[in-house]
């Protein structure tokens, strides 16, 4: 059996000396599916003692921790989908001091002090922010893998830099590390760590290695004895197992399901009778069939008959129906839902009656400047769709595009996206990081650097480019420049030809969409859309004609009037 991620888990609070416990704290070990996609999590957080209420933010921190991360995509990563559960939570107990009689008096608000780890697959992410701590533990030391948040201004006076509630706009610590079976982490409030000393700690968790929770209560128990007049709590984690590089739900699929039999015309098939082959290429066959269930008319997708011993390309091919499953847009292809087991390996998708764009420009080859942007502006919709779940398309081409008969444009093959959050789950199969058509792929792949949302914009302002042209921006150039110095030689041809009605800032924009640097090209979607709807004043003054050619008698008279001013200041001087 492969190994799925497992811990143990010891945890103990106690109020101490004060009258109410304002700590909190929680763990969550969810089952499979969420295991894998999401992980566990654990989460400390701790209320200051000015604040009567601190409590209730202390709860519901946690809380919501331990509750809407679970509920954020699982294509998000786990940094993204942490945070903007924190972020919420921290506008919330921020809005809930500011509606309260602490309005002015922070000190006393809706605040609390938060450390808390996410595990997932074989990596542990810290968030933090305050002054609890975490600690992971070695054998003779306990290394401290948070920062204080707090400023000391004397020996007696101190007080909370960063907290949870205390300013509109929340800034975490964030940092991740590589775990292995056997690793310990501990979590502990200020009340413990100030008091209980690290060996005291250490010998206290080998002694009582088969009971945590014993453990954890015996070194709250020494931080008390030791004099310490704050709320205690402390939690203890111990990796147990990680999984096997191979667990994965593809690679369970892959083992579950043989592969189709050969298929053609009129034969019925798992539910479905094939219609006819729409598409065959070495990457996948392509049929329409009709799904005897509905009568629906639906495109089955099966692996390539020459790659079916390659685990990576088997992968890919299964996250396509994944992707698809998960994104809510009109300009993205849909998964068809299944309610019946599938026998076989196979995806199905929505049937779109129409052409792609390939075949759309072979028909217009000199379309109208507003149906160019209409097909640009549904492409962006679909692509921020994939960006707002922390996908990367990274394959688009006219080719991967189709416009059905209503003229709505859907971006179809997931076969090279990325996606954050499954990355995070190691897997047993090599990934590319170079898996687009050459033409269409952004400068910095061919860098061996990571994409990002920058890069898709890349090949869409390259669509767009040669939606308008008919060529490419420049030419056959960029796949061959490898290195930094070549790609700054790269040279971009002007969109504009004598027997187009382009204007001339239109050249601009996609000059800049289309720039060999993601860092001087477009960063939103948006701005590019904008832009090409807006002439924008930077590009007008680029694109405006020198006055000689705007008005050439102004030019010279401007000049005579020139000449004959400095013929009088020379008069005059003499």
């Amino acid at each position: 059996m492969p190994l799925q991620l497992k811990i143990s888990l010891g945890q103990h609070s106690d109020k101490g000396r004060k009258e109410t416990n304002q700590d909190f704290y929680g763990a969550y070990i969810p089952k499979e599916p969420q295991l894998s996609t999401k992980g566990i999590a654990i989460a400390l957080a701790d209320g200051i003692s000015s604040s009567s209420v601190s409590r209730i933010a202390s709860e519901a921190t946690v809380k919501a921790l331990l509750e809407d991360y679970y509920c954020t995509s699982q294509a998000w990563s786990v940094k993204k989908s942490a945070q903007r559960v924190l972020m919420a939570i921290n506008s919330w107990l921020h809005s809930q001091t500011r509606q309260s009689q602490f309005r002015y008096d922070k000190d006393r608000g809706y605040v609390c002090t938060l450390s808390a780890i996410v595990l997932k697959s074989t990596t542990a992410h810290l968030f933090h922010v305050g002054d609890s701590r975490v600690y992971r533990l070695h054998e003779n030391a306990m290394e401290q893998l948070t920062s204080d948040h707090r400023l000391r201004l004397s020996q007696e006076e101190s007080y909370l830099s960063r907290a949870v509630g205390i300013n509109p706009h929340l800034e975490i610590d964030y940092r991740q590390l590589g775990v292995d079976p056997g690793d310990m982490f501990v979590l502990a409030t200020d009340g413990v760590y100030e008091f209980a000393n690290d060996q005291f700690i250490l010998q206290t968790i080998r002694d009582h290695s088969s009971d945590l929770d014993g453990a954890a209560r015996i070194i709250v128990q020494e931080a008390y004895a030791q004099g310490s007049n704050d709320n205690l709590t402390v939690q203890i984690v111990r990796i147990e197992e990680v999984p096997t590089q191979d667990v994965n739900e593809f690679q369970q699929q892959l083992n579950e399901l043989p592969f189709p039999p050969e298929l053609a015309a009129r034969v019925k098939f798992d539910g479905y009778q094939i219609v006819r082959e729409l598409h065959s290429s070495s990457r996948s066959h392509v049929y329409l069939a009709v799904d005897e269930e509905s009568s629906n008319r639906v495109v089955l997708k099966v692996p390539s008959t020459d790659l079916r011993g390659d685990p990576a390309y088997l992968e890919r091919f299964l996250m396509e129906d994944w992707i698809a499953q998960r994104i809510n847009s009109a300009h993205v292809l849909k998964a068809c839902a299944q309610g019946r087991k599938r026998n076989f390996l196979y995806t199905v998708m929505e049937y779109i009656e129409g052409q792609t764009l390939t075949q759309w420009m072979i028909d217009h080859p000199k379309p109208q400047l507003e149906t160019v942007r209409g097909i640009i502006e549904q492409l962006a919709r679909g692509l921020l769709a994939l960006h707002r779940l922390e996908m990367l398309h990274q394959d688009l081409r006219p080719d991967n595009v189709m416009i059905d008969s209503s003229g709505t444009v859907k971006i179809i093959d997931f076969g090279s996206t990325y996606v954050a959050g499954v990355m995070e789950i190691e897997s047993a199969t090599q990934r590319h990081s170079l898996l687009g058509t050459a033409q269409y792929t952004a400068p910095e792949y061919f860098l061996g650097e990571a994409g990002s949302t920058r890069s898709d914009i890349w090949s869409l302002g390259v669509i767009a480019y040669q939606m308008l042209s008919g060529r490419l921006p420049f030419g056959a150039e960029v796949p061959k420049a490898r290195t930094r110095s070549a790609q700054r030689k790269l040279t971009y041809r002007s969109v504009l030809d004598e027997n187009r009605e382009i204007p001339a800032w239109i050249d601009e924009v996609l000059r800049k969409a289309t720039h060999p640097d993601p860092e001087k090209r477009y960063q939103e979607l948006s701005e590019f859309m904008y832009d090409l709807r807006h002439p924008n004043a930077t590009y007008l003054s680029k694109t405006r004609p020198p006055i000689l050619e705007r008005n050439p008698v102004a030019f010279w008279r401007a000049l005579a009037l020139i000449f004959l001013l400095v013929i009088i200041i020379m008069l005059l001087a003499r």
